[in-house]
């Protein structure tokens, strides 16, 4: 089969891969579709070290069942499927109680960190357990439904963030997955939503998506647009969907004491946070792994239109075209936004 190979950092190739072997509680999944991460590009130069190479990147994505192992009861070849990126083992401690994000033995597909390899799909085929993989409704065209990793992770985030009805929340970093959490919380009863970003483009979708207000931290202060906003005291939550100490102090200084703080973003393995202010309001930071069994929520979601992702698509290019696209997301391309590739 063809896949894309991370063969070092900042080069993929486009070579020739034996299909995976599957298990008998497996199933095999051609790839219709699989959207670029955030993380997918962070790892393409080292900077996480989360895709050590060789490896097969891509982990949001959709397609058509090709085989099953014998142990699979709910599909067949043929079934459009989706499939959760977090591949865990459903016997530990954690995946017992109902926390499958926690696994013990957590596996991420297209991730290689020392610990594990698994070869992701970006390629023509890709296996996955039965347990992590969903039907998908025939209503819901494959390039959306490869986003539902996207989706799972921002309504993730929101259900863990402690949002009362009529409550202000402040979204500090409207990419892709910001942009979905502002779609996810207007499910829920909260008041405004303030969104805070240095990109005035993606202010606009942010806009477009259910966003109140929206600061530019270029054109000003934004921690005190958002004071202002909220008559001096802050917003009840703040949801930070960037990962570095910067955006991190933006969110906390921007929530009222005893205010909440929900960690959704990654791009570095640590980050320094304002911590006396963080003590002396008491305020409760949580972080917000992957997802944890909302996809099918996710994809009656976006079979209803409920959720949007169309306008997040910026591209849909061949596994031999990603190379270039990839190096244009590195380079922060203005108004380039999600990739999809298409095996």
């Amino acid at each position: 089969m063809k896949a894309l190979l991370l063969s070092e950092y900042r080069r993929l190739d486009l070579v020739d891969l034996p299909t995976p072997e599957i298990g008998e509680e497996d199933v095999l999944v051609r790839v219709a579709a699989c959207g670029v991460c955030g993380s997918d590009v962070h790892g393409y130069d080292g900077s996480t070290g989360r895709r050590i190479p060789p490896i097969v990147m891509g982990h949001e994505a959709a397609g058509i069942v090709e085989a099953t192992g014998r142990g699979v009861w709910r599909f067949r070849p043929g079934d459009r499927v989706t499939f959760d990126s977090t591949i865990f083992c459903g016997v530990c401690g954690w995946c017992r109680s109902g926390r499958n994000n926690l696994c013990d033995r957590r596996e991420v597909l297209g991730v290689s960190c020392g610990d594990y390899r698994r070869h992701g799909a970006f390629a023509e085929l890709v296996a996955v357990p039965e347990r992590v993989t969903h039907a998908l409704p025939d209503s819901l065209p494959l390039e959306q439904a490869a986003l539902t990793e996207a989706v799972a992770v921002a309504v993730h985030a929101a259900r863990l963030t402690p949002v009362a009805e009529g409550d202000d929340v402040v979204v500090v970093g409207t990419g892709l997955i910001g942009l979905l959490v502002i779609q996810a919380l207007r499910q829920t009863e909260c008041g405004r939503i303030l969104a805070i970003d240095v990109d005035d483009g993606r202010l606009a979708l942010a806009r477009r998506f259910g966003a109140a207000v929206t600061f530019n931290p270029r054109e000003g202060d934004a921690v005190e647009r958002v004071l202002e906003e909220t008559r001096g005291q802050g917003a009840a939550v703040a949801l930070e969907v960037v990962g570095t100490t910067q955006t991190i102090d933006t969110a906390v200084r921007s929530v009222r004491r005893a205010g909440a703080v929900t960690l959704v973003g990654n791009v570095s393995p640590s980050a320094e946070i304002p911590l006396q202010m963080v003590v002396n309001r008491e305020l409760t930071l949580s972080g917000s792994c992957a997802s944890n069994g909302e996809y099918p929520e996710c994809i009656a979601l976006l079979a209803r239109g409920d959720i949007d992702v169309t306008p997040l698509i910026s591209a849909r290019v061949s596994l031999a075209d990603a190379p270039h696209w990839f190096e244009r997301l590195y380079a922060r391309e203005p108004g380039l936004m999600k990739v999809v590739v298409t095996p």
